[in-house]
């Protein structure tokens, strides 16, 4: 896919004010650690259950007429496949969905009866990039990538303009540091741009920790050969992409790896503490601040990014 723009601050404030005009700001809440308030953005409770319908809606409405007739082509384990339905039927766009075929059923259930197309492939031995591409070249729609992209990166960085304004709305001043879920970057990213005074800190599942390596090495550095098993659906990218990665790392982003025991843990406190049903991918920068993988200081702001979780995984974590 060739990549016409780069994306801005502007960008953001614009998707920002988009989001504004169809949905109301998602709960920032605060809790106690250690004697520490920290903020918490709840994503999760977006009308699909994650950030991702910002970025869905940011591009799908920067499409022209044309483009909008010809329908969409996405790829994803499902927060992202649920947030261009979501976004596509109320523009009334066809939207076609490629997901791994062993993507929770949940969010395969959501995004058909969102009234997606939805097309599966095998996680291990198929490309999802290369079935999207193909899909939309032989159909004449538009590829919308995960995070890939400028417009999605602004939608999602939306995100961040909402939580500092309710942050600042509580006298918690501009976040000092967010911590933030990342598979591919996209909602990192965003953030990093949405707040320039703020640290950012990206977290992702150990073995799938391909963006804190490639911060540490400067250059972009693929996940490694054999991955290990992670219940993070939502964050087993396997490469991040230049977009992403330049953004984050012209800010100085540094990056953390939890366990499955750090994310389990985190979202049995997510759960008790705060009375929110959060996915494992959506509770890994919680996991990173609950394990003192984070240094806790006065304004920070974990984002809580998605809550579509497998129920019987789910009540399984609960009960460790």
């Amino acid at each position: 896919m060739t990549i016409l723009r780069q994306p801005t601050r502007a960008g953001v404030r614009d998707a920002a004010e988009k989001i504004a005009r169809i949905l109301p700001p998602t709960p920032l809440f605060i809790s106690e650690i250690k004697g520490v308030p920290v903020a918490f953005k709840a994503e999760s409770l977006q009308p699909i259950g994650a950030f991702k319908i910002r970025g869905a809606w940011h591009r799908l409405t920067a499409l022209d007429e044309g483009a909008r007739k010809k329908g969409v082509v996405a790829f994803s384990s499902g927060n992202h496949a649920q947030g261009v339905a979501w976004a596509a039927k109320r523009l009334g766009i066809a939207a076609t969905i490629v997901m791994p075929s062993d993507a929770p059923r949940l969010k395969r259930e959501s995004t058909l009866a969102l009234g997606a197309e939805v097309v599966t492939y095998d996680r291990a031995t198929e490309s999802r990039e290369a079935i999207a591409a193909q899909l939309a070249e032989a159909r004449g729609a538009t590829l919308v990538p995960s995070f890939d992209d400028p417009w999605i990166i602004e939608g999602q960085g939306s995100t961040g303009i909402e939580a500092a304004a309710q942050m600042a709305a509580l006298g918690m001043g501009v976040p000092t540091r967010v911590v933030i879920p990342c598979g591919g970057g996209g909602l990192s990213a965003g953030i990093a741009l949405a707040l320039k005074d703020s640290a950012i800190t990206v977290v992702e599942p150990e073995g799938w920790d391909d963006m804190l390596r490639s911060l540490e090495a400067s250059w972009i550095e693929p996940v490694g050969p054999n991955p290990p098993p992670t219940a993070c659906d939502s964050l087993q990218t396997l490469r991040v992409s230049p977009l992403t990665f330049d953004v984050l790392s012209r800010r100085d982003a540094t990056g953390v790896a939890v366990s499955e025991s750090e994310i389990a843990a985190a979202q049995r406190w997510a759960g008790e503490k705060l009375r929110l049903v959060i996915e494992p991918g959506g509770a890994v920068g919680l996991a990173a601040v609950l394990a003192g993988k984070v240094k806790l200081e006065p304004g920070l702001l974990v984002i809580l990014s998605g809550g579509n979780v497998d129920l019987a995984a789910y009540a399984k974590a609960m009960a460790a």
